[in-house]
């Protein structure tokens, strides 16, 4: 439970904005995680929710995820000058979430039980989901050549201006 009036605050209005943006809304369900917020490194607050009742129970789920030492050693392989990194904010909250799922994703804040529209932090597949959903919209984009992880896309290139074109289109 959190009780320092310094966490409260901020994340009641993170509740109150996220509600108003349709991220989650009021529910009532027979499903209850704690939440779990976390500090973000810019002082802001993520309200992710402690998801570890649900992914235990949740079957395992076949998709191919790159593997961090695979990505480090093809960004080595390139040797460009220049390197960008484009970060897809919010990823997971610009997915719907399927109406008939919602109800297990709920959680309690102030006495008043929320679930996710949208796909929540903190479950053990929204990772790989979130992965799967940009890498087939960059595909079908004909992306230029990058390196991607989740919702984070890397571009390169010799010279700035490459760089700068190659993050465009992706964009």
């Amino acid at each position: 439970m959190i009780q320092h009036r310094d966490t409260l605050i901020p994340i009641h209005k993170l509740i109150r904005q996220l509600e108003s943006q349709g991220v989650i809304s009021r529910t009532r369900s027979p499903f209850n995680s704690p939440i779990w917020p976390v500090r973000k490194s810019n002082g802001e607050w993520r309200l992710t929710v402690d998801y570890c009742g649900l992914n235990e129970v949740t079957p395992l789920m076949s998709a191919a995820m790159p593997d961090m030492l695979e990505l480090q050693y093809e960004l080595e392989s390139k040797a460009a000058k220049w390197y960008a990194t484009i970060d897809r904010a919010n990823a997971f909250f610009s997915i719907p979430l399927a109406a008939e799922c919602r109800p297990q994703f709920a959680f309690t804040w102030r006495g008043v039980h929320y679930t996710w529209n949208r796909l929540p932090q903190g479950w053990k597949h929204s990772p790989t989901i979130c992965h799967g959903l940009i890498q087939t919209a960059l595909e079908q984009g004909e992306a230029p050549e990058h390196v991607q992880y989740i919702d984070d896309i890397i571009v390169w290139g010799n010279t700035a201006e490459v760089v700068s074109e190659k993050g465009k289109k992706i964009i």
